[in-house]
Order: C-alpha cells, then structure tokens, then sequence
C-alpha cells in the first residue's frame, strides 16, 4: 500500500504478529498470564540452551506488548534448568505442573532426557512440546498423544546430509558418534540411508565415546587406522571441539568426505575458531546469509537486546514462542485435550516460513540449513548454504504409522 512507511518497532511487532494473529498496535496484554513450563539443560549445554531461553523471552515480550494471546492475556514461560538427567528432568517437570501451575510443557535438550519427559507427560495426560531432543523414538516407536517435537529429527537431519553427498564417491565410512540415545539412532539413520546416495558403502569403524568425555588421541587413532574415504561425525560441544582439534594435528580429515550433524550450528562453530575444518557438509546456521526480511527483523532484534550474534538456540527459542502462542490462540482455552487436538497439522508462520506440526506423527516441519564449512577471518561459517524444509525429509508415512501402532 503506497503512502505508508513502517517503523523498525512496528516491523518487529508485526512479525510477532504473524504468529499470534494479533496486530501491532492493540493494548499490551494484561490480567492473569498463560504460563508454559520450560525445562532444559541450562547448566550444561548453556553455549545453545541461554540463547535458546533468550530469544523466547524476546518474543514473548514482543506478543505481550502486540496484545497477549487468547483475546489479550499475557503470556509467560517459566524456566527452570533440567539437571541434564531423566530423573532430575522429571522431578522439575511435575514441579512446574503442581507448584507454578503451568498448563503444559517445553523444552529439554537431550534425547533420554525429553524421552523421560515424553513419558512423564503421557501419564499425567499433559501437552509437551519437546523442542530441542532429536531422537526419532520421541515421535515414532515411543510416540504419545500428548507429545510433539517441534526441530528437525535425527533421522530427518541425517538424511539432509545424506542427500547433500549424493554424487560423491566415497565408498569406505567410519562412524563417530556419542554413546547415548541421539548419537546410537544417527549411526542407525547413516547405515539406513547412505546407500541411496553412494551404493555400495561399506561401513569400517565405529567410535562411540561417552557423551562429555571423548578420548580424542585414541578415537582420531582408530579412525585413521581404519584407512576410510569418509567420516560420519555426530559429535558435539565440546567433544567437537577436542576431535577436531586432533584431527587437524594428525591429518584425519586430509582428502576424506565428512558428514557433521550440528557443526554449521554458531554454539559449535565458535568454540573452533581458526580451527575449523574445511569443506565438511554440515547442517548449521548462517544467520548471518538470510536475507528474507521477518528473519531480519528478528535478527536485528535480538541483537539490539542481547548484543550478541544469535545461535541455532536462538533461532529455535524464538520459533518455539511463536509455535505457543499461536496454538494458545487456536485453541482459546488451556485445556489438555484441546490443545493436543490444536496442536496437530497446526501452521505458524515463523521467522524461517510455514512450520506444520504434522499430525500423523506430530513432528514438526521446520527445517535447518546444509552447507559446507568454510574460514573466514578466524571464525568458521558455511558456504553454499541452502535451507532444507523439514517437510521433505519427515519419515514416509507408513513406516509413521506402523511404528506408533506398536507405540
């Protein structure tokens, strides 16, 4: 429409807008607050899970001052750190439930952790929206009615990769990966679908250090010894930081094809630094390559708030309050039952396109961006990077459907 001009505050507003169904300009929200219980790994994965919790705090101000959600109410997340273990997770999720009163559950980061959690929600018959966790059993063979993940699966990212090395021709693969729940179903997703890309693949080595305390001098050392043409890597952290710092001093990753779940990721790339690998396929996060103006906008934002570059939690954090607040306007009660009901095959317009919460199986739609490594300066980044809807890469139906029947 000529003739108007928008102001940077109005711009931000109206992208929190597209996600709540509210326009910029009704009176802040006021009365009592919808309250959503975050839980998550605060303390140890603090490098993803602080921008994470950052970002949902940002937009959850910028849906508060556009109106609140269900007809003007505030919204309210109340966070509260996880201890990093089923048990602990669990604990705090009842917690949030009977002490704070909150009507249903997000977060948690790792993959036996938001399996926990899943559990604990189907018996108490509350909605959890597990965001971070990528372990495929979450929505397929331990899949409940009341669960539903919101990032890219193990499966759904391995096969991104996968078809990322289409062409190449790497025939012998080592596996590294952490001895836990979402490192075991990566190494099974790789074995499943790097055949359809490369045929004839032959799997030489195995390395599954303990998650946190990766011996990188003995598992680089039986990596290379393996002699293989390419390398499936799910480490991450600091364990990422330790293999690829070894791998560089003895030669590893010279002339070999690597697959990297995460490590395009900022929380991953930064630790790095100069050290960063070259020409690795990678899924990850070049926040600063988008173009598309509400993911500018909330860019933008985010640093003005924070003065930090944002990072892959972020980008989720921001995303994830976008998901709740429009389902809270959807379903217009705090009701368990008809928010679950809700919540399946709902659309949000987010900052990174359309996210559908995909009923079949109720995981998520909303993809993550393949590239390859690359240094500039002395910080690693991606180059080449497209982005990958999710809605491309989701389990085939059927296979959906016979998993969760045996749920």
């Amino acid at each position: 429409m000529a003739g108007f001009t928008f102001s940077r505050r109005a711009t931000l507003l109206a992208g929190a807008g597209l996600a709540t169904g509210l326009r910029p300009g009704l009176a802040p929200a006021q009365g009592a607050p919808v309250k959503v219980g975050e839980l998550n790994s605060y303390s140890r994965m603090a490098a993803f899970s602080v921008p994470y919790r950052n970002a949902i705090q940002l937009a959850v101000d910028q849906i508060n001052q556009a109106g609140g959600v269900m007809g003007g109410r505030p919204l309210e997340f109340v966070f509260r750190d996880d201890g990093s273990t089923p048990g602990d997770a669990v604990r705090v999720a009842e917690d949030l439930l009977t002490r704070e009163n909150c009507v249903f559950l997000a977060g948690t980061f790792l993959s036996n952790v938001g399996l926990a959690v899943s559990d604990f929600a189907n018996q108490r018959k509350k909605l959890f929206l597990a965001t971070e966790p990528l372990t495929d059993a979450l929505t397929m063979a331990q899949g409940n009615r009341y669960t539903f993940r919101l990032r890219p699966s193990t499966y759904m990212q391995t096969r991104m990769l996968t078809e990322a090395a289409r062409g190449k021709t790497a025939k012998r693969w080592a596996i590294v990966a952490p001895n836990y729940e979402y490192g075991q179903s990566a190494a099974a997703n790789f074995k499943r679908l790097i055949g359809e890309s490369i045929p004839g693949v032959e799997i030489v080595a195995e390395q599954y250090p303990a998650l946190g305390r990766v011996d990188a001098g003995a598992t680089v050392g039986a990596l290379a010894q393996s002699r293989p043409d390419g390398i499936f890597n799910v480490l991450f952290g600091a364990d990422l930081t330790a293999f690829v710092r070894e791998g560089n001093t003895r030669g590893l990753f010279e002339r070999r094809l690597v697959l990297s779940m995460l490590t395009g990721e900022p929380e991953y790339m930064i630790p790095l630094g100069d050290e960063c690998p070259d020409g690795w396929i990678v899924t990850g996060y070049p926040w600063e390559q988008i173009q598309e103006a509400p993911h500018k906008a909330y860019i933008e934002a985010y640093r003005a708030r924070f003065n930090d570059t944002p990072r892959k939690g972020s980008l989720l954090g921001y995303v994830t309050a976008q998901v709740v607040a429009n389902l809270l306007n959807k379903a217009n009660t705090t009701e368990t039952e008809a928010l679950v009901d809700a919540l399946r095959d709902l659309r949000t317009e987010t900052v990174v396109g359309p996210v559908l919460m995909r009923g079949l199986d109720q995981q998520g739609t909303m993809g993550t961006w393949v590239g390859e490594t690359v240094l500039r300066g002395r910080t690693g980044t991606m180059r080449n990077a497209r982005y990958a809807d999710g809605a491309d890469y989701m389990f085939p139906e059927a296979e959906v459907r016979a998993a969760r029947r045996s749920a």
